[in-house]
């Protein structure tokens, strides 16, 4: 999952919906709820079953027109990285869609909840964890990050899957004291080092002492150069 990475306790924020359950369980993620619809059959494997539900909320927010773009895991894996994916389904949609996109997503059947954290809501699929963000690293969404994205296919399915730079830059910049796991982001690095503009991430994140030691990092493992050089 992309995170903010910080212990930033719930408060609500102007411009961003405050949506509400699927369940009458306030607050809470359902829990032990037998799966039906999309849910019914989970593929054994576990990276397929990301997948999976990758595919089928891409293919629902495709059909109701939604502006998104795929992040995290997955859309590492949709521009050539690694298919051991992560532990949920990431997805970037605009503040002000995310409560017509959590709508559309109850009426195909899956369970959408609201968690503690003000910057997602969650839904199920597939047995999956399918993260909707709305803000990444402390920054609204916006049209012209989800203008950059890329249309490419996720398996059998094709749709708009956050451009690189906007993907690693997303990463480092949730980069805090709290919330630091560079092993994590290095491969994806690596990965991703040729289709990534690394100036206009050193730029954006701007100089916040995590997303430079990251740099550094890099710099001495040849992954990307220093400036200048």
């Amino acid at each position: 999952m992309t995170e903010n990475g910080d212990d930033t306790p719930f408060a609500g924020r102007t411009g961003i919906p405050d949506l509400r359950l699927a369940t009458d369980v306030s607050g809470q993620a359902p829990v032990g709820v037998a799966p039906s619809g999309p849910e019914a059959e989970l593929p054994r494997d576990r990276n397929q079953a990301i997948l999976e539900a990758a595919k089928q909320v891409g293919a629902v927010l495709k059909r109701a027109e939604h502006p998104f773009a795929l992040a995290g895991s997955v859309a590492v894996y949709a521009h050539g990285g690694s298919g051991n994916l992560q532990h949920d389904v990431d997805f970037c949609v605009l503040p002000e869609d995310a409560e017509r996109v959590a709508a559309t997503l109850r009426e195909a059947g899956l369970t959408v909840y609201t968690p503690p954290e003000d910057w997602l809501i969650k839904a199920r699929c597939f047995g999956q964890d399918v993260d909707i963000i709305f803000e990444m690293a402390h920054r609204p969404v916006s049209a012209e990050m989800l203008g950059r994205a890329e249309e490419l296919p996720v398996d059998s399915v094709r749709m708009p899957v956050l451009a690189p730079t906007d993907l690693l830059w997303s990463l480092m910049a949730a980069f805090s004291e709290h919330h630091c796991d560079f092993g994590a982001v290095l491969p994806i690095a690596r990965a991703l080092r040729e289709k990534v503009d690394w100036e206009r991430v050193r730029r954006d994140c701007g100089d916040e002492p995590m997303p430079a030691a990251f740099f550094y990092l890099l710099e001495r493992l040849d992954v990307i150069r220093r400036p200048g050089t």
